[in-house]
């Protein structure tokens, strides 16, 4: 005789759910662990004091605009800015992975008294980067800490400060990624002064300036007969900004000088902006990205926003 089957009698509701549940939590212990989202690094924006006429040397404004789309961008970065000069609360450096100045420069510049504490930021490797008049600092010792910290300056009776219309072919950088052959008009310095052979230096915006740059009488800014040499006669290309790789034996780490950015309205030029955010991601050590960082085109409101009260 054959045995009757066994009936089979259904697992009891509660403990189906312990079951799944015991089987789910088997599966989560055996899955790849779940990467942790990348710390993200610190960019301090130093601003300038108030300057200039209106819409020219937006310290401030120029710097919150940056910061902003840096912070929107989706990169693990996060943008703080501090304006009216060096702070004087230093404990806003703690932390940083890139320092950017935008100021007015030569002997007003806000590192001027601070160059103990900029060496020591560049020697700990942190990024170090300077637009438009915070390039320029006295000769001498700023000087050449300058050209250990971001591989160049605007070093008087050597460089000058012409407005002029400018055309430039990018060269394949890192930072160059995602922006197109530009030109625009802007106060743009010329003939720095570089790194003994170009050390660790990568011009990234070049052109040779027109003769109507050289129209004004010698003098600290406006000519000297080095440059009119180099420009006039023997018609060299000029670098208006630049990155810089330090050695090891300085510490590491990246620089850069953008003589742009006297215009306010500038920024709401697409590449520009985007080859001054590139740079600074950079600097900050980041990976930047294939397009380049995202950074949609500011409304007339934003390029607004922030500008200092000055005399009309």
């Amino acid at each position: 005789m054959f045995e009757k089957s066994k009936t089979h009698r259904p697992i009891p509701r509660p403990l189906a759910c312990l079951v799944t549940l015991s089987a789910a939590l088997m599966t989560i212990s055996h899955a790849e662990p779940v990467a942790d989202a990348p710390a993200k690094k610190k960019i301090v924006f130093v601003a300038g004091k108030p300057s200039h006429g209106p819409g020219e040397h937006e310290h401030r404004a120029g710097c919150m605009l940056l910061a902003d789309q840096l912070n929107k961008s989706g990169l693990p970065v996060e943008a703080v800015v501090t304006a009216n000069g060096w702070p004087a609360d230093k404990s806003i450096f703690a932390g940083a992975s890139a320092v950017v100045i935008y100021s007015d420069g030569g002997d007003g510049h806000p590192a001027i008294k601070q160059l103990d504490d900029l060496k020591k930021l560049a020697s700990a490797g942190v990024g170090i980067g300077c637009i438009h008049y915070a390039v320029e600092i006295p000769k001498g010792e700023p000087g050449n800490l300058f050209l250990d910290a971001i591989g160049g300056y605007f070093e008087s009776n050597w460089s000058v400060n012409p407005i002029w219309d400018a055309s430039f072919k990018l060269p394949k950088h890192a930072v160059t990624q995602g922006i197109h052959d530009f030109g625009t008009t802007d106060e743009w310095y010329y003939h720095m002064r570089f790194r003994e052979g170009m050390e660790g230096v990568t011009p990234i915006l070049t052109d040779l300036p027109p003769a109507s740059s050289l129209t004004r009488k010698d003098g600290p800014h406006e000519g000297n007969p080095e440059v009119r040499a180099a420009v006039l006669e023997r018609k060299e290309p000029q670098h208006v900004m630049w990155v810089y790789q330090r050695p090891a034996s300085l510490g590491g780490g990246r620089g850069f000088g953008f003589c742009g950015g006297h215009y306010h309205k500038n920024w709401q030029q697409d590449d520009p902006r985007r080859l001054a955010l590139n740079s600074i991601v950079w600097i900050a050590g980041l990976e930047v990205p294939a397009n380049g960082v995202p950074s949609p085109t500011p409304t007339d409101e934003e390029m607004k926003a922030n500008l200092d009260k000055k005399g009309h």
